[in-house]
């Protein structure tokens, strides 16, 4: 991992910037929508889960287990890499676990189900918004950490990633900004809260270049790139496609899962 260029760097910097502040999309979404676009979300949840189980059972586990074989052997670097990719799911549920469920980012906010009643001057929707700004933050930035990897390896792979973790940040931010604005009237400070939250991914990406990058050695490399899958993994399952049902459109987030597969199993042979 010593050939790693600074340009390559910057490259998995911008990514990992451009998934995190994609909650801001979805904060501008809650401000101009009247309703809230079940089916899109649906497909674009299903769709980024597609890409994401996909892409970390047949490229990133893939990867980290030749990179621990280097080290450990056959036998040693499978053993190693299923350990860690179970390993990087139970921190991912740790986290997600500790955040109680009313201020969890995944909890399904609808934009018209703030009744006239919700919005008067209601605190609780204020400690709500930001609850939840700070459970996104969390959550972000082990996903920070996945695509700054991922786009560090392969960027065409570390694009996919971004743009997956990229549109299941949008629901986040419309689960952030419509509390905070039916609470506090201000659009800016919602917005803000928002984007802020987003920037826990890239801060992701620092602590583990600062940390990391050092010591990124085949067998560290392998390690955490097997935990990113099973994160990905996890956060696709867990998080991802249960959103996408309790939006009502079952069959929709299932076609968009395949579509997403079928979507990262074309550019990869396109890369071949």
């Amino acid at each position: 991992m010593e050939n790693i260029e600074f340009s390559q760097i910057l490259m998995a910097f911008g990514l990992t910037l451009f998934a995190g502040l994609a909650t801001g999309i979805g904060s501008a979404m809650a401000f101009f929508a009247k309703r809230t676009n079940t089916k899109f979300l649906s497909v674009s949840l299903g769709f980024s889960a597609g890409v994401m189980i996909y892409v970390s059972f047949v490229e990133i586990f893939w990867k980290a287990k030749d990179s621990l074989m280097v080290v450990f052997g056959e036998v040693g670097g499978t053993w190693v890499t299923v350990g860690a990719f179970f390993g990087g799911m139970f921190i991912i549920a740790i986290i997600d676990k500790l955040i109680p469920s009313a201020e969890n980012p995944h909890e399904v906010e609808r934009i018209e189900d703030m009744t006239e009643e919700k919005r008067r001057n209601n605190p609780h929707l204020m400690r709500m918004g930001m609850f939840t700004a700070l459970a996104i933050a969390i959550h972000n930035f082990p996903e920070g950490l996945a695509t700054f990897t991922a786009a560090l390896t392969d960027p065409n792979l570390g694009i996919a990633i971004a743009v997956a973790i990229a549109i299941h940040n949008i629901p986040e931010g419309i689960a952030v900004s419509v509390p905070i604005y039916y609470a506090t009237g201000s659009k800016r400070k919602a917005f803000k809260l928002s984007f802020l939250s987003g920037l826990a991914e890239p801060v992701g990406a620092l602590v583990g270049y600062l940390i990391l990058m050092p010591f990124l050695t085949p067998a560290v490399f392998g390690i955490i790139f097997a935990g990113v899958a099973g994160i990905m993994v996890f956060i696709s399952l867990d998080e991802l496609l249960p959103a996408a049902q309790k939006y009502g459109e079952h069959h929709l987030s299932i076609y968009g899962l395949v579509a997403g597969m079928a979507v990262m199993a074309i550019s990869l042979l396109l890369f071949l």
